[in-house]
């Protein structure tokens, strides 16, 4: 299945289009802080998952989309940190933090599909 088509792509590029709305309010000087990190985390995930569509082994696939995991998980701390320093709203904050955990879960389905299919055993 091409990338293009894959439902938990389509839902981490829109998180990246949200965290691109969410952080045009932030503070100037976080521009090449928290802004640019938050954002660059966040567009890794959906990054991940085209790079590892296009590997030609199940194994590489997986490998890309642990890199994603982590990416993702890398932007809810971004989150967080946002939040916390007052940076983003508990309303904006609580809608991202639902669409991550909606990629996560789909991101960890994909990955168990992939394992299964291709009988590539979890290493660690």
């Amino acid at each position: 299945m091409h990338w293009k088509e894959l439902e938990v792509w389509k839902k981490a590029h829109a998180l990246v289009l949200a965290t691109y709305r969410i952080t045009r309010s932030f503070p100037e000087e976080e521009k090449f802080r928290l802004t640019n990190q938050f954002c660059r985390a966040s567009a890794s995930v959906p990054a991940n998952i085209v790079e590892g569509n296009a590997r030609q082994s199940t194994k590489e696939y997986i490998q890309f989309l642990c890199i994603a995991r982590g990416s993702l998980e890398e932007a809810r701390y971004y989150a967080i940190l946002a939040k916390d320093l007052e940076y983003l709203t508990q309303t904006d904050y609580d809608k991202f933090e639902s669409e991550s955990e909606s990629v996560s879960r789909m991101l960890n389905a994909l990955v168990n599909v992939l394992r299964k299919r291709g009988k590539v055993r979890r290493e660690g």
